[in-house]
């Protein structure tokens, strides 16, 4: 039942309230470029490289509050290298932009909010010979960042956008509850919990990776994201092949989840309303 290693976060598409004003900030700060643009419409990657961001615009959508809403807590944007992560701090630094950092053990974080308030985090990964484990749990913590040191890795190169090989690396949610979202990620779409012990979370990834989806009862009580408000519209889970398509989403409509199948894959809605695109890559 568990995904295949190859199973990878494809493009997250989102709803914001004024598309100029969010691709100056995509642009500008994150470093993303414009692939293409249409009415209200724009997709964001490295240049040159496939759309890792979606951006759709409606006007009067309503930013997300303080302590945020059922659905996205952030996407995370996957740097090739440490150096390229402390290029990004240090651009951020001459930006005078406010960031988290946190040091996860087996990768360094930043973490920011778009215009509209929705959650971005960029990072960079230690080698997989660097993890540890306790058991079969993955060892992952929230410890101070260190700056200094990551700054040295970047050497005297100036960041100049979002290098080759950058990616969506996982996705984390904002979940009603954790049981419900692991029989629906992990018992249905066929994700492997890798972390389970942190407080209030759930990690989960195909293939060993530390995870390529998150989910947190941190926002527990608020409402999900409705149709009026900045939110993750949807996000894509790229499998190798239509046949791991077709069985995730089986797997995922015996358990009385919605459905749509559309060819090489299609889209299925977690207790919770927020929508996972299913496909062969």
């Amino acid at each position: 039942m568990s995904l295949p290693a190859g199973t990878r976060v494809g493009t997250v598409r989102l709803q914001v309230a004024d598309l100029d004003r969010s691709l100056a900030y995509y642009e500008r700060v994150i470093g993303l470029g414009i692939l293409d643009r249409g009415d209200g419409i724009a997709q964001l990657g490295a240049k040159p490289g496939r759309p890792l961001v979606e951006l759709r615009q409606r006007p009067g959508a309503r930013p997300v509050p303080r302590r945020g809403r059922l659905g996205l807590y952030h996407l995370a944007i996957l740097l090739p290298e440490r150096a390229a992560l402390g290029r990004f701090v240090r651009h951020l630094g001459e930006l005078d932009v406010p960031a988290g950092m946190s040091d996860h053990l087996v990768s360094e974080a930043i973490y920011l909010s778009d215009p509209d308030g929705l959650g971005i985090e960029v990072y960079a990964d230690r080698p997989r010979d660097r993890w540890e484990y306790e058991g079969d749990q993955l060892v992952m913590a929230t410890n101070p960042l260190d700056v200094g040191d990551l700054l040295a890795a970047a050497g005297e190169a100036t960041w100049m956008g979002a290098p080759a090989g950058t990616v969506i690396g996982h996705i984390h949610l904002f979940v009603g509850d954790l049981e419900r979202s692991a029989a629906f990620y992990e018992r249905g779409i066929g994700l492997d919990r890798t972390v389970w012990s942190y407080p209030g979370a759930l990690f989960m990834s195909a293939g060993g990776y530390h995870h390529h989806l998150g989910t947190n009862t941190w926002a527990a009580g608020a409402p999900p994201a409705t149709e009026a408000d900045a939110r993750l519209l949807e996000w894509e889970l790229m499998v190798p092949g239509t046949c791991e398509a077709d069985q995730a989403l089986e797997r995922v409509a015996a358990a009385g989840a919605p459905v749509q199948r559309e060819p090489g894959g299609g889209v299925a809605r977690d207790p919770w309303g927020t929508a996972v695109r299913i496909r062969a890559a």
